[in-house]
């Protein structure tokens, strides 16, 4: 499986607060990494600092064989990044139909694989609330919606920052398969989730993160038969 992300030594800090320390990950093309640990070790972090949100970063990030470290985040995006952030981030003045198309543009190679009409037929309650705004819309139609919006993008990666987190089980559901249907399009995933036995189950991939730095990277079969490593670093 070839590199589509490649990250080296990336160091990221907060003011004076160092929050990454030395991160090495590599993403390859199509595969879906578990992105998981215990609140406050660095995974929001990591995510903002591969979309270029947070600018006091060290290291390397390659994507797609090019140096992106220091790009602006819309350069990023251009690239075929798209992040699906924590708190899902709708506009909530904007229409759903208004949110998609706002987003829509081709890939980075020029595909259109994902359109208006296909992101409807993946979550047709957002069809039937097309004209609604994104106000109001419940927490699982928004993140049904914020989804959706990077997949307007045509993206090669997506970074999804919580992906269940706050949503009835039968919502929480739907987003796996949803996560399921991303994955069977050959689209890279970094997913950030506190139910990582869900997660799992459809992951590629596991990643632990402590205290910002990676204290295993492996199958995620692996994680779940070390119970001491679920105690220790997820507290399960």
């Amino acid at each position: 499986m070839s590199a589509l992300l490649a990250v080296s030594r990336l160091e990221a800090f907060y003011g004076a607060s160092q929050i990454l320390h030395g991160v090495d990950l590599a993403v390859g093309r199509g595969e879906q990494v578990a992105l998981i640990g215990r609140n406050g070790m660095g995974k929001t972090t990591l995510l903002r600092s591969l979309m270029g949100l947070v600018a006091a970063c060290r290291g390397e990030v390659q994507f797609a064989g090019r140096d992106i470290r220091g790009f602006a985040p819309e350069d990023i995006a251009r690239a075929g990044v798209a992040l699906v952030p924590e708190g899902r981030g709708v506009f909530g003045s904007l229409s759903v139909e208004e949110n998609l198309t706002m987003a829509a543009r081709p890939g980075s190679d020029g595909r259109q694989a994902w359109t208006l009409k296909r992101i409807y037929e993946l979550f047709p309650r957002l069809r039937e609330r097309r004209g609604n705004g994104g106000h109001q819309l419940s927490g699982g139609e928004q993140q049904m919606l914020t989804i959706g919006r990077a997949l307007m993008t045509n993206p090669d990666l997506i970074l999804i920052d919580e992906a269940t987190e706050g949503l009835a089980p039968l919502v929480a559901r739907d987003i796996w398969a949803t996560l399921g249907v991303i994955r069977a399009e050959g689209i890279a995933t970094i997913v950030v989730d506190k139910d990582f036995r869900s997660l799992a189950k459809i992951a590629d991939r596991a990643v632990v993160l402590s205290k910002g730095a990676v204290v295993f990277n492996g199958a995620p079969a692996e994680l779940l038969a070390r119970p001491e490593l679920l105690g220790r670093y997820l507290g399960v």
